[in-house]
């Protein structure tokens, strides 16, 4: 079994070879309104449908941070390098009591969103590349990372159609734009640019969403997922009852 990795030193005190890790680590990235949480729930029928454990996660859905992070947005008044660590926070709570529990029984992990979530927030608001890396040093590196690809012009309907325009996804922190869907547009493209850089620099497996249908983009994902979770060994069956909570259906 390969030793798992990490995008710097790792949890300092788990022991990597000692994680024993039988599962695979799938995430869906993309920015807000791109689709990823349809995607993801398919493809978890889909997997399990084929008789494989699969457990969810996401980001803000630490039982730990998820309340608060979401107070701490309603103020619009966060900085950006206490915006990054209070995700950071989160991630970490959820690494360490959902995602490594699932991957050391054997489950497939379908991840909405990852790391690099924030690292293009952090970028785009003018942190440094190093500093957020390393905030982030303690994450496992993902079996595979899907990444949704959009542009602006096909978003902007998309995310006014569904739940509308969000004060922190459309940077208004950074006032770059005289109103909120100025500022979402300008935002939206330094996001979409960063994450098209980091889908070279990480290799992330990239499907186009632009005029394609919910049905043939999952077909896409499937046939990129299918040889990874092939491999994947059936779940440990005596250690079912220690499933993470985030296990459960829920949605965030």
């Amino acid at each position: 079994m390969a030793k798992p990795k990490f995008f710097g030193e790792g949890i300092p005190y788990l022991d990597p070879p000692s994680l024993n890790l039988k599962g695979k680590l799938l995430v869906i990235e993309g920015t807000d309104g791109v689709g990823r949480t349809t995607q993801v729930e398919r493809l978890r029928n889909w997997l399990e449908i084929q008789g494989h454990g699969v457990v969810e996660t996401g980001w803000t859905r630490s039982e730990l941070m998820s309340s608060l992070i979401q107070l701490a947005k309603e103020g619009n008044t966060l900085t950006r390098d206490t915006f990054s660590l209070l995700y950071a926070t989160d991630f970490a709570d959820r690494l360490e009591n959902q995602i490594i529990p699932s991957l050391r029984s054997g489950f497939i992990v379908i991840s909405d969103r990852y790391v690099y979530t924030a690292f293009a927030r952090h970028m785009v608001r003018g942190g440094s590349r190093d500093w957020i890396r390393g905030v982030f040093g303690f994450a496992l590196v993902p079996d595979m990372v899907l990444y949704l690809k959009t542009d602006v012009e096909s978003l902007v309907p998309r995310v006014i159609g569904s739940k509308g325009m969000d004060y922190w996804e459309a940077g208004m922190d950074l006032h770059l734009g005289e109103d909120l869907y100025d500022s979402f547009c300008v935002y939206q493209r330094r996001i979409l640019a960063e994450y098209d850089a980091m889908a070279e620099e990480f290799k992330f497996e990239v499907v186009d969403t632009v005029r394609r249908s919910v049905d043939e983009i999952q077909e896409e994902l499937r046939k990129r997922i299918e040889p990874i979770v092939r491999r994947t060994r059936k779940v440990d069956v005596s250690l079912l009852d220690a499933r993470p909570a985030d296990a459960k259906r829920e949605r965030g």
